[in-house]
């Protein structure tokens, strides 16, 4: 009997040979994409130009860049701002197709 006919789960050298198959589930939106949203809607509605306010706020970290509007500035600073970087980067990559 095989290793595995006896319910033994470790894998021998002839298990290398073979590829396995991963299909991750899909992907759940992110805190960061969330947060981003949220912002940016709050600084449109208050009339500011929401590009220029996040990065002034991802350059510097100061928080006074985000209105307190909708609690903007409060969920921004839940995030890393390089999960900010990320998700913008994740984003802008999805929309070019790279």
């Amino acid at each position: 009997m095989t290793d595995r006919q006896n319910g033994n789960m470790n894998r021998s050298d002839d298990d290398f040979g073979n590829t396995q198959y991963f299909k991750p589930q899909k992907e759940e939106e992110s805190a960061a994409k969330k947060v981003l949203s949220v912002v940016y809607e709050a600084l449109t509605t208050k009339g500011y130009d929401p590009v220029n306010q996040i990065v002034g706020y991802i350059m510097s970290g100061d928080p006074t860049y985000i209105t307190n509007y909708m609690g903007a500035r409060s969920l921004i600073m839940r995030v890393e701002r390089d999960e900010l970087v990320e998700e913008i980067l994740r984003s802008y990559i999805r929309n070019n197709n790279w």
